[in-house]
């Protein structure tokens, strides 16, 4: 049996930050079943690209997503990422009103 996905492992770990603002990637790579170090260079390629931004707090890192850019895809430029975001249901909803004004 072949072993494929319908989302790259990029669009995994873009899911996963944005479900979780504030994770570790060992545990985006348990959620993700990636390794450690591939969540990590897949990180610091969405950071390169702009995908996504990154801040330490303490031992923990603190992401943010740019949801107005694009998909890669030349035939999706049109869509923006918060159009992938919001497709799979990230739980993005709950983080916002969980917030502090």
């Amino acid at each position: 049996m072949s072993r494929w996905f319908f989302i790259t492992n990029h669009g995994a770990v873009l899911l996963a930050i944005a479900r979780h603002n504030t994770v570790k990637a060992i545990d985006i790579a348990s959620e993700t079943g990636l390794t450690e170090r591939t969540v990590r260079r897949i990180i610091a390629e969405l950071i390169d690209e702009g995908y996504i931004t990154r801040e330490r707090e303490g031992g923990i890192n603190r992401y943010g997503l740019n949801a107005s850019l694009p998909l890669r895809r030349p035939e999706m430029r049109d869509r923006q990422i918060r159009d992938l975001v919001n497709l799979w249901g990230s739980g993005t909803e709950k983080r916002r009103t969980r917030r502090k004004p």
